[in-house]
């Protein structure tokens, strides 16, 4: 790819604003599924990684909704899912080895997110991708619930019902902040094109909603703020950035809260840090000018 497609991808910062009600967002292996949550404070937490695989999940079913409205159908092979369990390991690090430009030109999120066949250990690999998300951190601390769940029919021996005893575990209400980041200047390694960047940020509002679950029904992106610097080393604190937008809760910072009326959520960025960016974004709202601009996508050569 040429390194004027790459300079086309601008640095950009933002915020995800999360609500969750009666869900588990993301589940921690460590403690049987429950929650994740901060031993010291009691914050809820979702991984990065949790909400990259909602993003991946979108892109991987061709036959969903999802991707018959925005993805490149007529590329369907230039947007292949590295993260799948489809593919065979050993052929994915014979293609990292031996033909590394087909493997950036299969895999979207390859090119997007990097890979993780670092502990191969092999010649050429994405080690960090375009697009980085955050660990996102609940404003306050949340309470988590645990019930069993039964079933009609028996699924043990001696038993007239199918019983999960505590199996569901949910938190009862949260609004957590997930920065992500935009950085074009791994673009030169994993080959991410503007095009690349576009869908991601059209699927962000989706994620949820289009990969509910049993367990997870009720958890929904409520904004997602985004602004992209004015120069590619960047023009204004990303701190800065996620403080000003992060929601704060009104009274009772320090317990957990039932409602999303409980929070002040901000709109607008102060003036000082605003005149540095090229505006604020909600990418539940609105997109950036330039992805309504079909004729502006990168090209690899």
């Amino acid at each position: 790819m040429s390194s004027k497609n790459n300079q086309a991808i601008v640095r950009a910062t933002g915020l995800l604003v999360i609500e969750v009600k009666n869900s588990n967002p993301n589940g921690d292996p460590d403690r049987e599924s429950d929650p994740r949550v901060r031993s010291h404070d009691q914050r809820g937490m979702i991984t990065g990684v949790s909400f990259k695989r909602k993003l991946r999940d979108l892109v991987e079913n061709k036959e969903g909704a999802v991707w018959k409205q925005l993805g490149q159908v007529d590329k369907d092979q230039e947007y292949q899912i590295l993260e799948s369990r489809q593919h065979d390991r050993n052929d994915i690090k014979n293609l990292l080895k031996k033909d590394f430009e087909n493997f950036k030109k299969r895999f979207w999120d390859g090119r997007v997110f990097g890979n993780t066949f670092l502990e191969e250990g092999g010649g050429d690999t994405i080690r960090s991708g375009v697009a980085n998300f955050a660990l996102g951190v609940s404003v306050a601390p949340v309470r988590v619930e645990r019930m069993t769940n039964t079933k009609k029919s028996g699924a043990q021996e001696g038993k007239d019902r199918g019983m999960a005893p505590l199996g569901y575990r949910i938190v009862e209400h949260g609004v957590y902040g997930m920065p992500f980041f935009i950085n074009p200047t791994a673009a030169t390694k994993t080959g991410c094109t503007k095009r690349d960047i576009r869908l991601l940020l059209e699927l962000i509002r989706y994620a949820y909603p289009h990969t509910a679950s049993h367990i997870r029904p009720l958890v929904e992106v409520r904004h997602a703020w985004y602004a992209e610097h004015k120069t590619p080393l960047g023009s204004f604190s990303e701190f800065g950035f996620i403080e000003a937008m992060t929601p704060a809760k009104r009274s009772d910072p320090d317990k957990p809260s039932s409602e999303w009326s409980e929070y002040e959520v901000p709109s607008s960025l102060p003036e000082e840090l605003e005149r540095k960016t090229t505006g604020l974004y909600d990418l539940c709202v609105a997109l950036p000018a330039w992805c309504e601009d079909k004729g502006n996508d990168s090209t690899r050569s």
